[in-house]
């Protein structure tokens, strides 16, 4: 049933075929209504957002909000979500927000808050989410700065409840982020990374692809491409063999990332010896040289995680 009746809709607002709108909503002028999207009661939504098709936003949501108290000199900056997007209750998508295909975005999160940095003054950023992404209970997703001028979360990522992606983080596709999940500003996570429950990333780091966190993880160095990382501080404990088998890499494949982390982790080379025998020894292929490119930029740059040799007397369990 269509209780628009109910509803203060402006007369600017474009409304497309089939849409239902609950009672008690707010839809400002120039807003952008798709056919056959859902919205239930007490749902406000301001000037020059765009709903796609087939959307359901659930009661008590607001979209395309300000995101600040008006301090600084509004830029027109609204909200897009694309179709076929679920929208729970009482979730803010503010100004800057632009949410891909078929998300699910769960009650509590904020998406597009302006960014936690005393810097920002108002600058017309956005907070940019791709398509299949699903973000859990209470997850934040604050907006860029002009450093970077956008946060961006991928494709078919999973962001579960707590998460939190500062300003200018870039996401990749695939990725997963575990309950409590913080994310300072500017880091880099590749795409299929996974980071297990209450890791904390810190600024301008990257996690390199397929690789994994363990929970509780204080993440300060940059982290290579396919490995595990755990303890503290941070260590390789080994590659990700089950990440990689389940993404379909060959044995071939798992055993050479296998040997050329072994010369730079498990060996006594240092890192500029290390990466010279992977150069001379090892084929180029792509794993190689991710690895190579991966170290050969950050190895100068806050450096990478060490390796669990001398920790604790331990050993590496390298499946």
């Amino acid at each position: 049933m269509d209780f628009r009746k109910h509803a203060v809709i402006h007369a600017g607002a474009q409304l497309g075929e089939n849409v239902e709108i609950g009672p008690f909503c707010y839809i400002d002028k120039d807003v952008v209504i798709g056919d056959g999207t859902w919205i239930g009661s007490n749902v406000t939504i301001f000037a020059g957002a765009r709903i796609g098709k087939r959307c359901k936003i659930m009661p008590n949501s607001i979209i395309a909000g300000v995101p600040h108290n008006m301090k600084y000199k509004v830029e027109s900056n609204t909200a897009e979500i694309d179709d076929d997007t679920w929208i729970g209750s009482n979730v803010t998508v503010f100004e800057g927000a632009r949410i891909g295909k078929s998300c699910e975005i769960f009650p509590g999160a904020v998406i597009a808050g302006i960014p936690q940095d005393l810097k920002f003054a108002g600058e017309k950023t956005t907070a940019e989410i791709g398509d299949r992404t699903t973000i859990r209970e209470y997850v934040t997703v604050n907006r860029g700065t002009k450093e970077a001028w956008k946060t961006v979360v991928g494709s078919d990522c999973l962001l579960m409840a707590y998460a939190h992606v500062a300003h200018d983080c870039h996401i990749g596709d695939h990725v997963i982020l575990a309950n409590n999940v913080t994310l300072a500003g500017h880091v880099v996570i590749e795409d299929w990374a996974i980071l297990e429950g209450l890791v904390a990333v810190q600024q301008f780091m990257c996690i390199g692809q397929h690789s994994f966190v363990a929970g509780g993880s204080l993440v300060r160095k940059n982290v290579p491409p396919y490995v595990k990382a755990a303890r503290e501080p941070l260590s390789y404990v080994g590659v990700n063999s089950v990440g990689l088998t389940r993404r379909k890499f060959s044995e071939s494949q798992i055993h050479l990332i296998h040997e050329i982390y072994r010369r730079l982790y498990v060996s006594s080379y240092n890192t500029d010896q290390a990466l010279e025998i992977i150069e001379n020894e090892f084929s180029p292929s792509e794993e190689r040289d991710n690895i190579l490119n991966f170290v050969k930029r950050f190895s100068n740059d806050k450096g990478i995680m060490r390796g669990f040799r001398g920790l604790n007397g331990s050993s590496v369990n390298e499946d």
